[in-house]
């Protein structure tokens, strides 16, 4: 048999106390002193189907009724949040609104000083590049084995022969900076990011002295061979062009066809292509034809040139 013993609800103390320095005997004295009833008192939950089985759904007066029946308030049950603070609850428990925030700031773009000019009168000056992989410029390994090749089958191992240079995705403008130092009269800088040419391209050309001698094109490269007489003017075609496109986004037969059907292109034009491993290059080049092309671990160059390059370079 189980006894569940109630706590008390009141104490009673008697006072049995005497006055001894009287003859007549006090009347004990009564002290009630109430103690609260210490017994949790368990929240209330309220639920509300929606449907039930057989029945119409509770309208929104018997919900009323429902509630005031209990003791309750119906305006702190029923009253629905608005949209904003419903979307602001929802993006505190599910953590989403802070994922948001972290997607939306990206880490500031910062430079370091990896490349360098291989010959030429700024041989040995330091060069910025992005970090990271933004902007991948060309090795240094590839760039020197172009210009050696460019010299050699122009007949002047020492440097190039004297000519204008237009560097098609030039991003650091490395190859450009590279051609002016070992002999080109001009260079053109085709890059369509503003970030680059603020803090990468200008400031390479300003470090080298060769910001005069250089004119930069922000324009996608796209847009510059479908316009080129609109940004070069009469004075075309060009004595060099350098090819070096992020490799995935974009399609060489299409780009290359640009470049050998535009104004840049003359009979004595060379042209200096980076591409990667596996992608089919032509054999020509317009009215050029191919003088090399060469390996160098995942990256491959293709020079085309005129007839005559050609044949000096085998003799």
């Amino acid at each position: 048999m189980a006894v569940s013993m109630v706590p008390p609800l009141f104490s009673l103390r008697l006072n049995t106390s005497t006055n001894h320095g009287s003859s007549s005997i006090t009347v004990p004295l009564f002290h009630v002193h109430a103690r609260p009833n210490r017994i949790r008192r368990q929240s209330t939950i309220i639920v509300f189907s929606s449907r039930t089985s057989g029945k119409r759904p509770m309208s929104e007066e018997a919900k009323r009724q429902f509630l005031q029946k209990y003791g309750l308030n119906p305006d702190e049950f029923l009253s629905e949040p608005s949209p904003k603070t419903r979307r602001r609850k929802e993006l505190h428990n599910t953590g989403t609104g802070n994922q948001i925030q972290l997607e939306d700031q990206k880490p500031p773009r910062t430079t370091h000083k990896l490349l360098q000019v291989l010959g030429g009168k700024a041989r040995r000056k330091k060069l910025l590049s992005p970090k990271g992989m933004d902007v991948r410029p060309m090795m240094e390994v590839v760039k020197g084995a172009a210009f050696d090749i460019l010299q050699a089958a122009g007949g002047c191992p020492a440097s190039l022969r004297p000519g204008r240079w237009l560097d098609l995705y030039s991003g650091t403008g490395s190859v450009g900076i590279e051609a002016i130092s070992r002999g080109c009269s001009e260079a053109h800088f085709v890059e369509m990011d503003p970030w680059v040419i603020t803090n990468v391209l200008r400031p390479n050309l300003e470090w080298t002295g060769f910001l005069d001698a250089s004119v930069i094109h922000t324009v996608p490269v796209e847009n510059f061979l479908e316009r080129s007489e609109q940004f070069i003017g009469e004075s075309l075609p060009f004595d060099y062009i350098s090819v070096t496109p992020p490799y995935t986004q974009v399609d060489y037969g299409v780009l290359m066809s640009q470049v050998a059907n535009s104004a840049l292109v003359g009979e004595d034009t060379f042209i200096v292509v980076e591409y990667a491993l596996r992608t089919d290059m032509l054999d020509s080049c317009g009215c050029l034809v191919k003088i090399t092309d060469r390996r160098f671990g995942r990256t491959h160059l293709v020079i085309y040139g005129p007839k005559w390059a050609q044949k000096k370079r085998k003799s």
